[in-house]
């Protein structure tokens, strides 16, 4: 099995990166996770646009190419029997000569890509579709969310407090109470069939895959969508509640602490929902 390493493809066990690559050292990265179904990359186009945003932000000279990057998602992948293919996509700053937290100058960003097997698209039939029980739990990370930074110790240890208790996530919310997202997936609560989602700042990140849901949702019509604040309490008295991500797409979440959503089965606006991502989520 080939990964791809600075510019090359080479063998698994001979990709070598030096263990003072910064990435190792400071979690000094960005990284994307882009799922593939039937060989075709899913919102490439918006995975990349973040990566490069990222980059840009936390001050890496590299820029993601999309040709460039779907031939590479192409060669991963093709090594492949499954038809669900997940590629990981890492950018470190790169390795310096010694241990200091500055950036350092006149070091060239580590490159590192590899394809791995993914369950299959999100079952759409509300009988058969996997669902999800979470917790909640105040939100103890750090107060730059928005970037996808390999740094994910806090999102690791919230989500290892929710396989303590269990569960399959757990959902976040600051010191107001207020909703920020899951450990690993963005939210979505539902209520009257009005969806709601946290809004876009600092405290979460710009999930691609939430992104094509509401522009999936706005080209299909006849949902009603707010971008707000969510509130714990509007959390509690939820009619139906999405946790979304690239491997899971619209996940139905049936269980929130100890509260039983329905009758334990995805609802009737997430079939509508995950219909409607369906639809459009090669179009990105």
């Amino acid at each position: 099995m080939q990964v791809f390493l600075n510019g090359k493809f080479v063998d698994k066990e001979n990709a070598l990166i030096s263990p003072m690559d910064r990435g190792f050292l400071f979690g000094d990265g960005i990284y994307e996770v882009i799922p593939c179904y039937h060989s075709k990359p899913v919102g490439l186009s918006l995975h990349l646009d973040r990566m490069n945003s990222g980059l840009e932000e936390i001050g890496i000279a590299f820029y993601a190419d999309k040709q460039e990057w779907l031939t590479t998602i192409k060669h991963l992948i093709a090594q492949f029997d499954a038809t669900s293919v997940g590629v990981y996509i890492h950018v470190s700053r790169g390795t310096d000569t010694k241990r200091y937290h500055a950036y350092p100058e006149n070091v060239s960003p580590t490159v590192f890509a590899y394809g791995f097997e993914i369950p299959p698209s999100q079952d759409v039939d509300r009988k058969t579709a996997k669902v999800y029980e979470v917790i909640t739990g105040e939100d103890l990370r750090w107060q730059r969310c928005h970037i996808k930074s390999t740094s994910l110790l806090g999102n690791v240890m919230h989500f290892q407090q929710g396989k303590n208790a269990k569960k399959d996530e757990i959902i976040l919310f600051n010191k107001h109470h207020i909703i920020t997202e899951a450990a690993a997936c963005n939210v979505f609560v539902i209520k009257d069939n009005i969806i709601m989602t946290p809004k876009l700042d600092n405290q979460l990140l710009p999930g691609v895959t939430r992104n094509i849901l509401l522009q999936s949702l706005s080209l299909q019509g006849g949902f009603t969508v707010f971008e707000q604040d969510i509130s714990t309490k509007q959390l509690a008295n939820a009619d139906e509640v999405w946790i979304t991500s690239s491997s899971k797409e619209v996940g139905a979440v049936v269980k929130v602490d100890d509260r039983m959503l329905g009758s334990g089965r995805p609802g009737p606006l997430w079939e509508a929902a995950q219909n409607a991502y369906n639809a459009s989520k090669y179009s990105f």
